[in-house]
């Protein structure tokens, strides 16, 4: 199994950047999926970000598209999240998540998670 551990949220200002990080323990993190999702109070979690094994593949919701950024480092055991020019309809608590095989877009289809981070975007 995979645990994941999340950091870097915070509270910024629109058009402010921040970097996510998941710092994953286990074996065969290269063999897992990983994907960030979201959760804004009264809100459905939803899919941010996707990565394959091998970062060949990555997908992003539209409304961060251009702004955000998936990448991994299997070395360190680590998935980031970019987030450039952020904007108050962003704030939210930031989840990641790692899956077997291929990354999928609905939540439940993964099967592990961290605790989340909170992200605020002020306007």
């Amino acid at each position: 199994q995979v645990q994941l551990v999340e950091s870097g949220g915070g509270l910024v200002q629109a058009g402010a950047s921040l970097r996510l990080s998941c710092a994953a323990s286990g074996r065969s993190f290269s063999n897992y999926a990983m994907g960030w999702f979201r959760q804004a109070p009264g809100k459905e979690r939803e899919f941010v970000a996707g990565i394959s094994r091998s970062a060949a593949f990555t997908d992003y919701t539209d409304s961060v598209k251009g702004r955000f950024t998936i990448s991994r480092d299997n070395a360190k055991t680590t998935v980031y999240l970019q987030m450039n020019s952020l904007k108050p309809e962003d704030t939210a608590v930031y989840y990641c998540a790692a899956r077997i095989s291929g990354f999928m877009y609905s939540p439940q289809a993964y099967d592990y998670w961290g605790q989340g981070t909170q992200v605020t975007v002020s306007s």
